[in-house]
């Protein structure tokens, strides 16, 4: 019987009514013989053609699906499907490719870096001034620049799979994950880069970090975040230090995150780190 392909990693993309964004990953993805990925679409709670979308890609990617929405249950499902290492986590609305996987992939193979996560590019064309502008002060702080949350992509060896998998399930997933490793356990690998889409509307934004405000707020409480990965008042007072002609710009910052803080407050008062409050503006321009 003839060997089975011999895959540089293996990927999990959880996807939750991502048609429109799923098939420009897919086919990122699955473009490069030279880096050939096993590529696993977990479809959770989908009520649009997301699955099919992912299934147009076989065989290069498998498709499981459950009726259940939510992130943690659809990357149990798609840890269930998938026996290649090192193991790829990739949002279904970024972009990357199968060398920047590839990379990443390299990245976690030896000894001592269990995490990694690509270089961050947030494109501007397109989204509003307030948005723009905090997204520049935000790409300025010092946990954003080395930690592996906010970039929709971490590849983990697979110790640093065990270790996750050990980890309590949070809303903040990403942010969790990046602190679980110390700074000499992971990685920021030059050699991949992921775009992630800003959300293109003030509204959108402001939605968006309501949802990462309550997440921080569980990791928080469980004790999952350490003081370098908050944002105080030394860090933006060396940032206008450092940046004077950003004034403008940390005043937009402190004032969204401001808003987020409160709004968030109603749902941890609720106990509620389910809901899951995305912007669709991101979205608009994509294509399946």
């Amino acid at each position: 019987m003839a060997d089975g392909p011999t895959y540089l990693a293996g990927v999990v993309v959880p996807a939750h009514d991502e048609e429109r964004t799923i098939g420009r990953l897919l086919d990122a993805l699955t473009g490069d013989h030279d880096a050939p990925l096993d590529i696993v679409v977990a479809a959770n709670g989908c009520t649009d053609a997301t699955a099919a979308v992912a299934r147009a890609h076989t065989p290069e990617v498998t498709v499981v699906e459950t009726p259940v929405p939510g992130k943690p249950a659809a990357l149990v499902l798609g840890d269930a499907a998938s026996t290649v290492y090192p193991r790829v986590y990739v949002d279904a609305d970024v972009e990357i490719s199968a060398r920047g996987v590839a990379a990443l992939a390299k990245a976690v193979a030896g000894d001592g870096v269990l995490a990694a996560g690509p270089v961050r590019r947030v494109p501007r064309e397109g989204i509003a001034t307030l948005v723009r502008w905090y997204y520049d002060v935000w790409e300025l702080l010092p946990q954003v620049r080395t930690g592996l949350f906010g970039r929709g992509v971490i590849a983990l060896s697979e110790a640093g799979h065990a270790r996750v998998r050990a980890l309590p399930t949070m809303m903040s997933d990403d942010l969790v994950v990046s602190e679980a490793f110390s700074d000499r356990e992971r990685t920021i690998v030059a050699e991949a880069v992921v775009v992630v889409h800003p959300p293109r509307t003030t509204r959108d934004l402001v939605r968006r970090r309501v949802r990462v405000a309550t997440g921080n707020a569980q990791a928080d409480a469980a004790g999952l975040r350490a003081p370098t990965a908050t944002t105080g008042v030394r860090t933006l007072l060396g940032i206008a230090v450092e940046h004077p002609r950003a004034a403008p710009k940390l005043l937009v910052f402190v004032a969204v995150t401001l808003v987020a803080r409160t709004q968030a407050r109603r749902a941890v008062r609720r106990g509620d780190f389910n809901t899951w409050l995305r912007d669709e503006s991101s979205r608009s321009d994509a294509r399946g």
